[in-house]
């Protein structure tokens, strides 16, 4: 056995009525990758937050490198060698990155000076480990693989130990993923310990030495991960068999629901990211598009919603036109029975600073079951957010509470609950199931198949091609703003990852 890096015992914290953590016992070995693995709202992000000094235990004990360490603040962590990426980056976004790594650690009195000496220590930290990045760009312009390596910059810049990673895979493409991986693998074999709170249980059995399963607050089960399956640590976070595949039956398509012809549209710099897309979307069944984040799918998806204005094409909604081209109104297609999940549910989705129920009617407050009169009914919007809750499994059930006070996974679900209930006859849904634990995909996964069941148009923006090729009855591949192929749902993983590249294309178009 290796010496325990970190060893948390009997770790107890409650916001209220909710105990968080119960009683926590978790030892995590030098030199290793540690997962943690737990439905949304089992405690996981809590439980490190606390190891980084966002809050502080009621009880417990912390101990560092086997001495028991008082750490209050994130400065007391960073001090005993503990550095954290979060979920949402802690970024500055209009500094760049150099500035954005020192911040808070200049160590001179002269910021020209603290930023000479760390630029000679990022040139070494970045070959040492594969974190190249360019020092001067400003984060804003950055993808988010490459803020994320920023987010890892700083914590090393700091001097860290461990690394804790939370849901660090929820924003990245699977090619950046496979890097951040093999940044991992490299920070391990150096001597540091990385801990990886994940809900994507391939990933554990990838890359993690050991894993950890909690439930409801408390820590069931400690695992060596060459020693257990993807099925235990599901039935482990769950508390029951889960079922890993999508039960469906074959598809019977009706009417044309949503149709778009010829659709071209660009991004705020004037480059074209969709060029010239046709498709349809039939009543009664999901037709997923599949692509690498970037090739056009955010900014197709934008344009049919009416949140993006296209340059040309069009698009029929149950055979009438919607004006994408012109004014076409959000909110009158909600009207027409057009639904949108959006990709982004912090800066689309939810107001995070309004309450549950609030977030819950959002874009419907104005339908006749939410108001008396001239105002809202608050004790009918009250009783639809309860229900909401409790058919969708929303943690925890309090619909006065903040959404910002919500896991992402529990935010996605309150956004797909507001758009599913409305019983809209298109759903366009936008990575439905990204930070969102094992129990409530497959929770997810069943209600999108019930829609088309019941005769719904579902079009499906997922980067999880296991996500693309177990919903979907046809397959749409995008590449450089292009539909480079169509295939059935029995299309193999390689087969759509060589259109995904952009190779053969030549051939997906005859």
């Amino acid at each position: 056995m290796a010496e325990a890096a970190i060893e948390l015992v009997g770790i107890n914290k409650s916001f209220g009525a909710v105990r968080a953590n119960r009683d926590i016992n978790l030892e995590i070995q030098r030199g290793t990758i540690h997962g943690i693995v737990g439905e949304n709202g089992a405690g996981k992000s809590t439980l490190m937050s606390i190891l980084y000094g966002f809050y502080q235990a009621d009880s417990g004990e912390i101990r560092v490198g086997g001495k028991p360490a008082v750490i209050k603040t994130p400065n007391d962590a960073i001090a005993a060698g503990i550095g954290m990426v979060h979920q949402h980056f802690m970024l500055v976004q209009n500094f760049s990155v150099i500035e954005n790594i020192i911040l808070g650690a200049e160590g001179e009195a002269l910021l020209k000076t603290s930023i000479a000496k760390a630029r000679s220590e990022l040139v070494r930290l970045e070959k040492e480990y594969g974190l190249e990045v360019d020092p001067d760009a400003l984060i804003e312009e950055l993808p988010v693989g490459l803020q994320q390596r920023v987010e890892i910059l700083k914590a090393l810049y700091r001097s860290a130990d461990v690394l804790i990673l939370d849901e660090p895979t929820g924003v990245l493409t699977p090619p950046e993923a496979d890097h951040l991986f093999r940044i991992l693998q490299k920070l391990k074999d150096e001597g540091k310990t990385i801990v990886l709170i994940t809900h994507k249980l391939r990933e554990i059995m990838a890359i993690t030495d050991n894993v950890s399963v909690m439930r409801q607050g408390a820590m069931v089960a400690t695992r060596e991960t060459a020693r257990t399956t993807v099925e235990e640590l599901a039935e482990l976070m769950v508390g029951r068999r889960v079922l890993l595949r999508v039960d469906k039956d074959e598809a019977k398509p009706g009417a044309v629901k949503l149709q778009v012809k010829n659709l071209t549209v660009k991004d705020s710099r004037g480059v074209t990211m969709v060029d010239d897309v046709s498709f349809d979307v039939r009543g009664g069944e999901i037709v997923g598009i599949a692509g690498v984040a970037g090739n056009g799918q955010s900014e197709l998806i934008e344009a049919i919603s009416g949140i993006r204005r296209a340059v040309s094409g069009s698009v029929e909604l149950d055979g009438k036109p919607i004006d994408v081209t012109g004014f076409a109104d959000p909110g009158e297609l909600r009207d027409r029975g057009l639904a949108h999940v959006p990709e982004d549910r912090h800066h689309v989705g939810l107001v995070l600073a309004f309450e549950e129920n609030e977030n819950s009617i959002l874009g419907y407050h104005d339908k006749p079951q939410y108001l008396n009169g001239p105002f809202l009914n608050i004790e009918a919007i009250q009783k639809d957010a309860e229900e909401k809750i409790a058919k969708y499994d929303i943690r925890p059930g309090n619909p006065r509470l903040r959404t910002a006070n919500f896991s992402g996974g529990n935010q996605q679900k309150i956004v797909l609950a507001r758009e599913m209930e409305q019983d809209p006859g298109v759903l366009i849904v936008g990575q439905p199931t990204r930070g969102v634990d094992v129990g409530a995909i497959e929770f997810i996964h069943k209600r999108l198949i019930a829609m088309r069941d019941q005769g719904k148009a579902v079009l499906l923006i997922s980067v999880e091609l296991d996500e693309i090729r177990s919903l979907s009855d046809r397959i749409l591949v995008m590449f450089a703003g292009r539909i480079v192929g169509e295939r059935g749902e029995d299309a193999t993983e390689g087969e759509l990852g060589l259109l995904m590249a952009g190779i053969e294309r030549q051939e997906a178009a005859e």
